[in-house]
């Protein structure tokens, strides 16, 4: 899963960044409005956190053009703990939820996981295909209740599938949705990847649609 940081407070940025990658979240980062414009604008995103009050664009402006310009992807907002107006505006503006400043960051984790659950459907922490459970809160994975050891890149593809469940995922976006914006892509490593989550997994849940991409789905016999 792929999310930007819009915020100028570099201090708060990076502290936001951390915490977001060591969840096993993909991260970039943009510290005033008209970047973070460019980046949500441009780039495939599972989640946003913007500031309203940003330099060069304010937050409020930014998500107006995303909404206008057709872009849906969820944003949560960040604002002053006195202004309920930053609250409201933002709300209106296309928000899809908001914290407030100060804030703890594990509100700020929680919020996300479930602003993308949501937006992939799913209602619980938990979300399960056949004999696999993906633990949403705690990153974890287990087959039949056992764990799997993944590496990060692992995890995110089983995740990404994982989260949009029964449809069909095109390399494009699979790397578009596991690595940032610096990282050299190349949609090759996916099969690479997926190789390996088969072997690990132990189950045949992963199909390969011929010129399209990836689904996974559990059995039809199973519940």
């Amino acid at each position: 899963m792929r999310i930007l940081i819009v915020e100028d407070d570099i201090n708060l940025n990076r502290q936001l960044a951390e915490a977001l990658k060591e969840a096993g979240y993909v991260v970039d980062t943009a510290f005033d409005g008209e970047e973070g414009h460019f980046l949500g604008e441009t780039e495939p995103y599972d989640a946003i956190i913007l500031d309203i009050g940003l330099p060069e664009m304010d937050g409020i402006t930014v998500l107006e053009k995303w909404r206008g310009a057709g872009r849906g992807m969820p944003v949560l907002i960040l604002t002053a703990r006195d202004r309920w107006s930053d609250k409201v505006a933002g709300i209106d503006a296309g928000a899809d939820d908001y914290v407030a400043k100060p804030f703890h960051v594990e509100e700020v984790l929680a919020r996300i996981r479930a602003l993308i659950r949501r937006a992939a459907g799913h209602s619980s922490s938990e979300i399960i295909c056949g004999p696999v459970r993906l633990d949403t809160k705690s990153s974890k994975a287990t087959v039949d209740g056992k764990p799997l050891k993944l590496t990060s890149h692992e995890y995110r593809l089983l995740a990404y599938l994982m989260h949009h469940k029964g449809e069909v995922v095109s390399r494009t976006e699979l790397v578009e949705h596991m690595y940032d914006q610096d990282f050299d892509r190349d949609s090759n490593t996916i099969e690479v990847f997926v190789g390996r989550l088969r072997k690990k997994m132990g189950v045949d849940l992963i199909e390969t649609v011929r010129g399209l991409g990836y689904r996974i789905q559990a059995p039809t016999n199973a519940n």
